[in-house]
């Protein structure tokens, strides 16, 4: 199978340029970093995907059984990242997959040589001594509407994620986003996401870490990036100046700014 083709692989900048792999969210795509990669790749070499399932990936590639847990996404990032022969790059994951990369980073680790973890939540629900921000009647109500009515919850609960009611167009795109997905692949994916738990995979991460986080983020609380980057000795911990939960869209100049501080960092 062509990896590259299945996951809509697409490489901008310098071409002896260190690596900087940017992975999206649930019911995104790539696109969704479009406003940090003219940054990005004027000094690094930048790989953008698709997870199969969203986007433009091969929908013919979908498995319901692969992907009902986060080692499947963590499979297409190590497939990838072999695929293009990368070594020691440096993984950017938003939201959810903040903890795909801490799996492929541990699967794999002479692919990833860093993290940079944006809006990460290792897990949703509350629990005691952890707050994730939803009980588990709170994650049973959403994804029981989710299940009933994709396409209404969507435009309910996008702008909800998005956050700046102030700027509505930006809710409207993650909107559009997520009604671009296959609901019978975005019930999955889903599930998977809200109902994991990586907290104790963080205790194996050794590489190099940023940990992003906005000042107000309806689905990753403070408590959140306060805990993981308490988890993680080699993190840093960066409060952007922003709000709610896709920072990149909302914020592109400091996350891109925050980003670029990190990786420069490493040279």
């Amino acid at each position: 199978m062509d990896i590259c083709r299945r996951n809509n692989v697409t490489v901008t900048g310098p071409a002896s340029a260190p690596v900087v792999v940017l992975a999206h969210g649930f019911g995104c795509d790539q696109n969704m970093w479009r406003l940090v990669v003219p940054a990005l790749s004027e000094r690094y070499r930048v790989v953008l995907f698709d997870y199969v399932g969203a986007g433009g990936s091969d929908l013919s590639a979908w498995d319901p059984e692969r992907y009902a847990s986060l080692d499947g996404y963590a499979r297409d990032v190590v497939e990838v990242c072999e695929a293009l022969e990368l070594e020691e790059a440096v993984f950017v994951g938003h939201s959810v997959s903040a903890m795909v990369g801490v799996l492929a980073a541990q699967a794999a680790p002479e692919r990833i040589g860093a993290l940079v973890m944006v809006g990460p939540s290792p897990c949703y629900i509350d629990d005691e001594g952890y707050r994730g921000g939803f009980t588990a009647a709170d994650i049973d109500e959403l994804l029981e509407s989710l299940e009933s009515n994709y396409l209404g919850w969507s435009a309910a609960m996008a702008p909800v994620i998005m956050g700046n009611p102030d700027r509505p167009e930006l809710g409207q795109e993650l909107t559009n986003s997520f009604c671009a997905t296959d609901p019978d692949i975005a019930r999955v994916f889903a599930r998977t996401t809200f109902l994991s738990d990586s907290r104790d995979d963080l205790k194996g991460v050794t590489v190099p870490t940023l940990v992003l986080e906005c000042s107000q983020d309806a689905i990753a609380p403070r408590e959140v990036g306060a805990y993981v980057h308490a988890a993680i000795p080699s993190s840093r911990l960066v409060t952007l100046d922003a709000t709610g939960h896709c920072p990149q869209l909302s914020a592109p100049e400091a996350t891109t700014e925050a980003i670029l501080a990190f990786l420069e960092s490493r040279q």
